[in-house]
């Protein structure tokens, strides 16, 4: 079933990954999450890491998205043609931002994609006729755009009426920065809530998914009740910290006793 298929009907965890090694992507990917995001725009991955690591998530039967650089277009049909089933755009702020991410993201004529996925049709047990593609592929394939700004925001019925913008995910940490005119960086802040929940309910009404990106677990819940169905949490950084943090402590436990 695809991504898209899937959050009509339930709620995703990906884990985000950071670190450019398939065998580390393997590692993540063999976890029990849905699907998992490569990043290209803080994290470590670029193109030639993300052609390796895609078949590491696929070949597992997860969903694989691609978060690209800003402003970084380009890159999205890249992904796609690597085998991405998601990208995620960040910082669209603007009508026209969007329209130059769903441009790079579909075929004609409802974008300009150029033909190529060499890579993505034999990967993940989705070969078929280049003719299936075609005709699938605009909405087998999620342009998933990044709520970070109160630009993106005063955008965002525009951003969400662009043909071939499917989802919209919101990036906390900016959004808090942003929010707080600089002074703050929390990505639970309480004062932006009614906002966060406002863009789910907004981007729903609009027949369009709605993703969030979530460093407190905890918050999962509220975010799922506010409807978002996509929700990316933990990185390797985060996974690897709390579970060092366990073993130790049940290691220590058992020295003292």
């Amino acid at each position: 079933m695809t991504l898209r298929a899937r959050l009509q009907s339930e709620t995703l965890i990906s884990a985000w990954s950071g670190i450019p090694d398939p065998l580390t992507v393997e590692l993540l990917a063999a976890q029990p999450y849905d699907a998992v995001t490569l990043d290209m725009q803080h994290g470590g991955h670029d193109e030639a890491s993300a052609l390796r690591a895609l078949p590491m998530i696929t070949g597992q039967n997860k969903h694989a998205l691609v978060r690209i650089p800003v402003g970084r277009f380009d890159l999205a049909s890249r992904a796609l043609d690597f085998g991405a089933e998601a990208v995620i755009a960040p910082m669209i702020n603007s009508v026209a931002d969007a329209e130059r991410f769903a441009a790079a993201m579909k075929y004609p004529p409802l974008g300009e994609r150029s033909w190529g996925p060499t890579f993505a049709m034999g990967r993940g047990g989705r070969a078929r006729s280049s003719q299936d593609w075609l005709e699938s592929a605009n909405t087998d394939t999620l342009a998933i755009a990044m709520i970070e700004t109160r630009h993106a925001l005063d955008a965002l019925d525009g951003i969400l009426a662009v043909p071939g913008i499917d989802a919209v995910l919101v990036g906390p940490s900016d959004f808090s920065i942003t929010w707080t005119n600089g002074q703050t960086i929390d990505p639970a802040l309480e004062d932006m809530m009614p906002a966060i929940a406002d863009i789910a309910r907004r981007a729903t009404q609009a027949g369009k998914l709605a993703a969030i990106f979530v460093v407190d677990p905890a918050l999962c819940g509220r975010y799922q009740a506010m409807g978002f169905s996509l929700i990316a949490c933990g990185t390797e950084h985060s996974l690897m910290r709390a579970g060092a943090s366990a073993t130790l402590e049940a290691v220590r436990n058992a020295l003292a006793g």
